[in-house]
Parts: C-alpha cells; structure tokens; sequence
C-alpha cells in the first residue's frame, strides 16, 4: 500500500528521476504491458467458458461470474482511489513526488514526443468525448437499441458529472505547464481525461462487441485492446504535457474503471431481465 511505503526515501526520488528520464520507452514498455493484459483476461475467458460462444456454464452461474468481476473490479478501482487521494494531502511525500517526476518531464521530455502528446490528447477532450456521446446515441437510437442507448449516455455523462464533483472536492492545483502545446484550467484531481477515455472508448467497445455478429468475432479482441491502448494513451498524454500529474491520471483511471463496471454491470442485469445470454 502507498501508506506504507518508504516515500521520502532517496533511492526511490532517484527512481522516479530516473523513470522521468526515460519516460517515453517506459510508456511503449507499459503500452505493451496493458495489451498484452487485455489479451491475457480474453485467453482466459475462453479458457474457463466465460465467453458466450464457448461457456458451458449454466445462466446462474453465468452471472455470478459476472457479477464477481464486475463488482472486483469496482473494488479494487474504488479502493485504489481511495489511497491515493488519501496520501495528497499538504506537505505529503506522494505530492512531491508528483512534483519531481513532473519537473523531470519538463527538463528532459524531447519537443516530438510533447508534439505527438498534444495531437493526442485532444482524443479525449470533452468536445470529442460528447461528439461520441452524441453519434453512439443517435446511431443507437436509429437501430432501436433504447436500453443501450440509455446506458451509452448514461455512462459518459454520468462520469463526466462525477469527474467535475471529485474535482471540486478535492482542489489540488495542476503543475507547471509552459511549452505552450496544451493548456488546462481549473482542478487537476483526477483527470478527466482519462476516467473519460477510460469509460467511454470502453462503452464503444462495449457496445460494438455487443453489437459484431458472430461472423466476425475475430475482431472483438483487436476492438477490446484498441479501447484499452487509446484509453491508456490519452491518459498518459496529460502527464506527458505536463497538464496533470501522475496520481491525476492513475486516480482517472481508477474512477473511470470503477464507473464502467458499474454501467456494464447494470447494462448486463438488464438483458437478463429481458431474458437474453449475457454477451449476445
């Protein structure tokens, strides 16, 4: 846990320094690592019969599995979250160093890689995340998909509602940013965009592995792990721009995790209410 941690310790500012430096290869490292995990848990859920064309496991049972995961997922986002925001207090050595490995950034970041970040990041800015909302709900709509539609705004707008709450509670201010490629205002805990990417390139995933007919279930995977690989991308953006520190964006991601499970959850007792199998 963060608590217990030796933060004040010069190995480990010698570490963040050094992670700074080195950041963009640590980034691929870690891109790498958040594929390579998303094809992990699909390998597994069709080792185990949790997908829907290959489970053997009765309704149930189906669900409870669900359930599980869905619920641990909330958990352990939720819980991560939690001790994060409750080591940023004054004068905390988990703010400073945030502070380091920002000024890090600043001091050795090449000017291409902050060009790259800055076109990116615009992927999860709120005009383009509500122009998505707004094209998923009308193409929704036009396929009579209602209760998914619900859901699909439901998810983005509600976290973009939760993201500015968890700001105004929390005031920290953002770092330094004067490269003059990206700008920001207002509160920097958490970010926005990356609880936005996080649940909304997930809902699109969601709802397009939901919608794929069987013919083309080869491309649910692929769909899965662009989500999480832009999601992670556009996150990790803020920090590289220097716009957000680094617990903004793990905080972002831990609250946008738990909000798409929570939607997903419920989207999913819905159909079975409706008497349809879970991932049909």
């Amino acid at each position: 846990m963060i608590a217990l941690m030796e933060l004040d310790s010069p190995a480990l500012h010698h570490a963040v320094q050094l992670l700074a430096s080195h950041a963009v290869p640590a980034f691929c490292v870690a891109l790498a690592g958040v594929i390579a995990g998303v094809c992990g848990l699909w390998w597994l859920g069709l080792r185990y019969g949790v997908h829907r064309e290959t489970s053997r496991l009765p309704r149930p049972a189906y669900l409870l599995g669900c359930l599980a995961l869905g619920f641990a997922l909330i958990i352990g986002a939720a819980s991560l979250f939690a001790e994060v925001a409750k080591n940023l207090g004054d004068g905390r050595q988990l703010g400073r160093l945030d502070q380091l490995f920002s000024d890090t950034l600043r001091a050795t970041l090449p000017l291409g890689a902050l060009q790259v970040f800055a076109l990116l990041t615009h992927l999860g800015d709120t005009a383009t995340l509500a122009s998505l909302c707004i094209a998923g709900a009308l193409a929704l709509l036009w396929q009579r998909r209602y209760a998914l539609c619900i859901g699909w705004v439901i998810a983005i707008a509600g976290n973009a509602l939760l993201n500015v709450t968890l700001k105004g509670i929390f005031e920290r201010t953002r770092p330094l940013h004067e490269h003059g490629l990206a700008f920001a205002d207002g509160w920097s805990f958490p970010s926005g965009h990356s609880s936005g990417a996080v649940v909304a390139y997930g809902m699109l995933a969601y709802v397009l592995v939901r919608r794929l007919p069987a013919r083309h279930a080869a491309a649910r995977l692929p769909i899965l792990a662009a989500a999480a690989a832009l999601a992670f991308s556009i996150g990790c953006s803020r920090i590289f721009l220097q716009v957000h520190f680094a617990t903004d964006v793990l905080a972002g991601f831990a609250s946008g995790t738990a909000w798409l499970a929570v939607c997903i959850v419920a989207l999913e007792l819905a159909r079975l209410r409706q008497g349809r199998r879970p991932g049909a």
